[in-house]
């Protein structure tokens, strides 16, 4: 905590009326005030503050409260309002030591306003965009009463099978540990003890994205030298920007859940990273020790867990169960038990809930009247950052951007799907506050062209597909179908397409087709959109596929089939304005892939740092005997970084300062970028570095660093880029954090792909 906070936080202990009662710390000192509060707690009180309860079914409401002012609850997560919050915290403040309440959620893309899905957000590369989107959902989230988020999630995801890929920022290690960083520091503000911060909870630690077969709460085996130089620099990058703690991934590793993983907890967390914050258990994730067959029964489970270093145990039955016994024993220490403890009301210490409880609450007079009123909204932000997160993948014959005159067919089952628009994990975002794919076009032509609508096709015409995406929302059905037979529909399609000058069909997944829990054996469109898109076609119209989904998807079909394909993801509450934006070129799309998109799903994992092999592919030589699939063509369908502009950007001269570096030296690299269109535009000019020779298999390029630049039509600049001395190091074998001799390759490009190269040694 900086020196301002903490002069703003130069109150005695005895001054606090929650605390009146109690023997006087100074609040200032913090480890201070911590110890003496933990003199003071019984045991019982000590394990209550381990448990994190979550409302709904399990506890009712008012049992809620009993537990708290007993002292048996620490913090609750899906409370989401003050008027909610309230009285589980006047429920606090009757308990003995009147240790205050947090309440928390998963506010992911925002809090009520919804930005982009973070795999959109990653689509951006704008850091500036990204903060936007988590001071924005700070603002609101604590304008609620919320203390605590559970994100950034930065798992590393090149499975994109995974449900949960639309949950993270991609593929790649450095693009990811930018975003997590800037996303921790602009939750948390300048402090989170500020009433318009809230603390950033980092998930899901570790190797969550890595799970076997993209099944999730699946394996993890991985060996150390990846998983330290791949999966956990994102973990450590949002940590080292002052998260205060991490939630506990579900998966094991090597064989050990992560919830019981020693070695993962305290070995590597806490004394190697020097890590002092809070640890929190996945949901039920101690109870699931059993049945990942590491402990017998719950009293081992929540024996393992405490052991490991988890401290609070969400949704829990098991601590408050099982603690009591196993202190008595002497199963688990005293010692142990205080540690957890006193990093529970560190956190809470650092939310400025000890100073006030009542910090983001608020007094009952001040409550906003109706939270879900669409003037609490931040629009302007929500469209500005949807527009950046849009990927024009494909635009043949300048098919974009349209024109607002004529007659435009919209069709597409997620043409009007206000509730799939917000994306999974959509915190507490209304449908009817998204302006829809079909709204967005209504608004953007106003009089001036006609639109005519066709639902076309349902999003799934299998059913055991559609009841199991109904089954994951308890509150209403994600899907309605359209109960008229599917050739009824794209029939009507076609008729709407043939009095059209173009059509724009909108594809996709549903919002729960990329969420927690939704692998996929398949990348492809589900086939009842499919045949609609290959209706479409035989119409001989200009065809724009505007995709919606939250992973990669299989589009070598689609990509014949198309003039134009812009991805969308699912970009949120005002997703509908900002893609008719692009559309119609009132913006030029600048968004890159953070995500390799495969040409099928056998290729998988597809990613486009993999490790340099003996008997590579090279694309236009024969094949026999490399490493590669004879059935389709080779390489992804979309590279990592791949994005289309409506102007066109020219890359030369890259030049580096030296040809030879000392070990610790800088080095800078140079080069021109031009905007040869006759639009005004932005791009991403992407740095990579190859390390040719070394004691291990090394990538075949990594990313270390980007400019996003504006540059008018004609307009040319020279950028330049820090090549930084720890830029070079990796892992090695023996885990040693080190760059070796040798040559290394820095290459400069629109994408990871096309690319201009420049060598230098390292001496």
């Amino acid at each position: 905590m900086n020196k301002l906070c903490l002069l703003g936080l130069v109150v005695s202990l005895a001054s606090q009326s929650a605390f009146a009662d109690t023997p006087a710390a100074p609040l200032q000192d913090k480890q201070a005030f911590i110890a003496n509060l933990l003199k003071q707690m019984t045991q019982d009180e000590k394990i209550g503050q381990l448990r994190l309860i979550s409302i709904g079914p399990e506890m009712p409401r008012e049992r809620i409260r009993e537990e708290i002012a007993a002292g048996r609850i620490g913090g609750t997560f899906n409370s989401r309002t003050a008027p909610e919050n309230r009285p589980m915290q006047d429920a606090a403040m009757r308990s003995r030591l009147k240790i205050p309440m947090f309440f928390a959620y998963d506010v992911i893309h925002g809090n009520r306003t919804i930005f982009p899905i973070s795999l959109g957000l990653a689509a951006t590369w704008d850091m500036q965009a990204i903060a936007k989107v988590g001071r924005t959902s700070a603002i609101e989230a604590s304008a609620d009463s919320l203390d605590m988020t559970f994100a950034p999630m930065v798992d590393i995801a090149r499975d994109p099978r995974w449900g949960r890929t639309s949950e993270g920022f991609g593929e790649d290690t450095y693009l990811t540990s930018r975003i997590g960083k800037v996303m921790v520091q602009s939750f948390q503000g300048s402090s989170p003890a500020n009433p318009d911060s809230i603390m950033a909870i980092v998930k899901h630690f570790a190797l969550y994205g890595a799970v076997e077969g993209g099944r999730d709460y699946n394996t993890v085996d991985m060996s150390l030298p990846k998983m330290y130089n791949d999966y956990l620099p994102p973990y450590r990058a949002s940590l080292d920007a002052g998260a205060g703690g991490v939630m506990v991934a579900l998966n094991s590793i090597n064989g050990v859940p992560a919830t019981s993983n020693t070695w993962l907890m305290n070995d590597l967390l806490r004394k190697d990273w020097g890590f002092k914050g809070v640890t929190i258990s996945d949901h039920g994730a101690i109870q699931e020790l059993i049945r990942h067959g590491v402990a017998r029964d719950g009293r081992e489970a929540a024996k393992l867990a405490i052991k490991a270093g988890i401290d609070m145990s969400m949704n829990d039955t098991l601590y408050g169960e099982e603690l009591p016994g196993l202190l008595k024993s002497g199963e688990v220490s005293q010692a142990e038990l205080d540690q957890a403890v006193r990093e529970v009301l560190g956190a809470k210490y650092d939310m400025g809930l000890f100073k006030d409880p009542y910090v983001r609450i608020g007094k009952a007079e001040t409550d906003v009247k109706d939270y879900y009123a669409d003037q609490r909204l931040h629009r302007d932000a929500a469209r500005d950052v949807a527009r950046r997160s849009l990927v024009l993948l494909e635009n043949r014959a300048q098919t974009l951007p349209l024109k607002k005159s004529g007659t435009i067919a919209v069709v597409g089952p997620l043409a009007d799907a206000p509730i799939d628009m917000m994306g999974s994990w959509a915190a507490d975002g209304r449908p009817e506050h998204s302006v829809t794919f079909r709204e967005g076009l209504r608004r953007a032509v106003g009089d001036k062209a006609k639109l005519v609508y066709a639902k076309g096709a349902n999003v799934t015409g299998d059913k055991a597909m559609f009841d199991y995406l109904n089954f994951l929302n308890f509150a209403a059905p994600e899907i309605i179908n359209d109960p008229r037979p599917a050739a009824v529909l794209i029939d009507e399609a076609v008729k709407a397409a043939k009095q059209s000058d173009v059509v724009v069909a909108v594809v996709g997944e549903s919002r729960g087709m990329s969420h927690e829990s939704s692998s996929r054996t398949t990348l492809e469109i589900p086939e009842s959109q499919r045949a609609l898109i290959k209706a479409l076609k035989a119409t001989g119209k200009p065809l724009v596929l505007v995709l919606m989904n939250g992973r990669p998807l299989s589009l070598a079909w689609e990509r014949e089939q198309a003039d134009a394909i812009l991805e969308t993801w699912f970009s949120g509450t005002e997703g509908g304005n900002a893609i008719a934006d692009v559309l119609f070129g009132d913006y030029n799309p600048s968004g890159k892939l953070a995500i390799t998109f495969p040409r099928s799903v056998g290729q998988i994992p597809m990613y486009y740092n993999h490790l340099r092999i003996g008997r590579p592919f090279t694309p236009g030589k024969p094949g026999n005997y490399t490493s590669q699939y004879f059935e389709e063509p080779n390489g992804p369908l979309y590279p990592f970084g791949y994005g289309l502009s409506y102007s066109d950007f020219s890359l030369s001269g890259l030049n580096l300062s030296s040809k030879s570096v000392k070990q610790g030296q800088d080095l800078q690299a140079s080069i021109v970028v031009k905007n040869t269109g006759k639009r005004d535009g932005e791009t991403v000019v992407q740095l990579y570095v190859q390390d040719v020779s070394a004691s291990m298999s090394r990538p075949v390029k990594e990313l270390k660093n980007f400019q996003k630049v504006m540059l008018k039509a004609g307009e040319e600049r020279t950028l330049h880029f820090t090549l930084k001395a720890d830029d070079l190091k990796f892992y090695n074998g023996q885990l040693q954090w080190a760059a070796e001799p040798g040559e290394f390759r820095v290459q400069v490009g629109l994408d990871s792909q096309a690319v201009q190269e420049q060598s230098f040694e390292l001496l």
